[in-house]
């Protein structure tokens, strides 16, 4: 109801935003993650269309200190100039994880600070997500069964002679391990963005598949 509401805003807009990663755990210690990301007009300007607005390519490495802490360090290249005329983007990305698991239910924390490196300027990021998830058929994930995952995160962009934008977003999938080395989930993501100046809402609409190597 609320999303069909909000159709009637010419602020708003819809995505579909579909995901291909690979992970690879080099060591007990050490693991890597390359991502590629697609996002693309549902609905925008109070039209129905589908073009797409970016392409990007992300690569993570992440540093385990135990099962519950961990450093990552990532970069990120987003096209968008092949398709609209905005600047493409290089994004530099540095955070921390803390998740705990004391039933069924995991808890996460990551801590992230980002660069996001334009033509114009550069924008410094900061942000906060809390996720939870767990399995959904008994005490354990396994080969063939469904998970629930939810987040939601709260940004702060700053950016030289500018105000400060505060943003807000709110996360919802369903996930299946198909495999031990294969996941899908699917879901949908609300972003409240720039609400302390003037709001913008975003449906996101999200699939991701996740392959393990």
């Amino acid at each position: 109801m609320c999303s069909f509401a909000a159709f009637s805003q010419n602020d708003f807009t819809t995505f579909f935003e579909p995901l291909f990663a690979v992970n690879h755990k080099v060591n007990d210690s050490y693991k890597v993650n390359f991502a590629t990301v697609s996002r693309n007009y549902v609905y925008r300007d109070s039209e129905f269309e589908f073009t797409t607005r970016q392409l990007q390519f992300v690569h993570f490495s992440t540093l385990s200190f135990n099962s519950n802490h961990s450093v990552s360090a990532g970069v990120m290249y987003r096209f968008r100039e092949n398709f609209e005329d905005k600047s493409n983007e290089l994004r530099f990305t540095q955070q921390y994880n803390y998740a705990h698991r004391p039933n069924i239910v995991r808890f996460g924390h990551r801590f992230r600070t980002e660069q996001r490196i334009t033509t114009n300027n550069t924008v410094h990021g900061f942000r906060y997500r809390f996720t939870i998830d767990l399995p959904l058929s008994g005490e354990k994930l396994d080969v063939g069964e469904p998970y629930f995952v939810a987040n939601t995160e709260s940004l702060l962009s700053v950016v030289k002679a500018s105000t400060p934008q505060l943003d807000q977003r709110f996360t919802t999938q369903i996930g299946w391990l198909w495999t031990k080395s294969l996941k899908f989930q699917t879901g949908l993501e609300y972003r409240f963005e720039n609400y302390n100046q003037d709001t913008k809402e975003i449906l996101f609409i999200l699939t991701s598949v996740i392959l393990k190597l």
